[in-house]
């Protein structure tokens, strides 16, 4: 699990979402508690990774290639993967301009966890990225709000500084806008 920020304000929408996937073979446990240390950031660096990772005897490859943000009829949409096992989970935000919706896949089908309308940070991650998206918007979100510029700031520097402190989320990121406002699905039948 990476890093997936959007906002979706009144008269536009913005996302952003890292490209790194991280994959994982070996033991099971050893891979359980690997990640396990990654998504709570007691490994910060790569280095630190492939080290830990070596001393549990667990081979991992990086990539930095993953597209986890694209647009379907003018809905942004934005996923991460959080493995635990044989589990895969995956979230997705889905947001236009004042509307977003927050869906989660365990086995087969979709879920719908929230959905509303109005101007909002949505962020998707693990605890480590996610207390760094907060902490961005906090310090750079003007209260009562700002412009689309400020919005876009904020999700440009909580990447950056992910992307700095984690070694969950890769340097390079992807960022889409639309001004279109669509009707964001209550399911997942785009």
């Amino acid at each position: 699990m990476s890093l997936v920020m959007a906002f979706s304000g009144t008269y536009s929408a913005v996302i952003a979402g890292d490209q790194r996937e991280i994959l994982f073979s070996g033991q099971a446990s050893c891979i359980a508690l690997l990640e396990s240390e990654l998504y709570s950031n007691k490994l910060c660096t790569e280095e630190q990774l492939h080290a830990r990772a070596a001393e549990l005897d667990v081979s991992i490859t990086i990539r930095d290639d993953k597209c986890k943000v694209w647009e379907q009829d003018g809905i942004l949409i934005g996923e991460v993967t959080e493995t635990d096992g044989p589990v895969i989970r995956k979230r997705r935000i889905c947001v236009s301009c004042g509307r977003y919706a927050i869906f989660e896949k365990s086995g087969e089908s979709w879920s719908l966890l929230s959905r509303g309308e109005g101007s909002h940070f949505l962020v998707l991650g693990n605890e480590a990225t996610k207390g760094i998206a907060h902490q961005r918007i906090r310090e750079h979100w003007k209260p009562g709000g700002g412009t689309l510029e400020d919005a876009v700031k904020v999700l440009i520097l909580s990447m950056q500084e992910a992307a700095r402190r984690t070694a969950s989320v890769s340097r390079t990121f992807s960022i889409l806008q639309t001004r279109t406002k669509a009707d964001v699905p209550g399911s997942l039948g785009l």
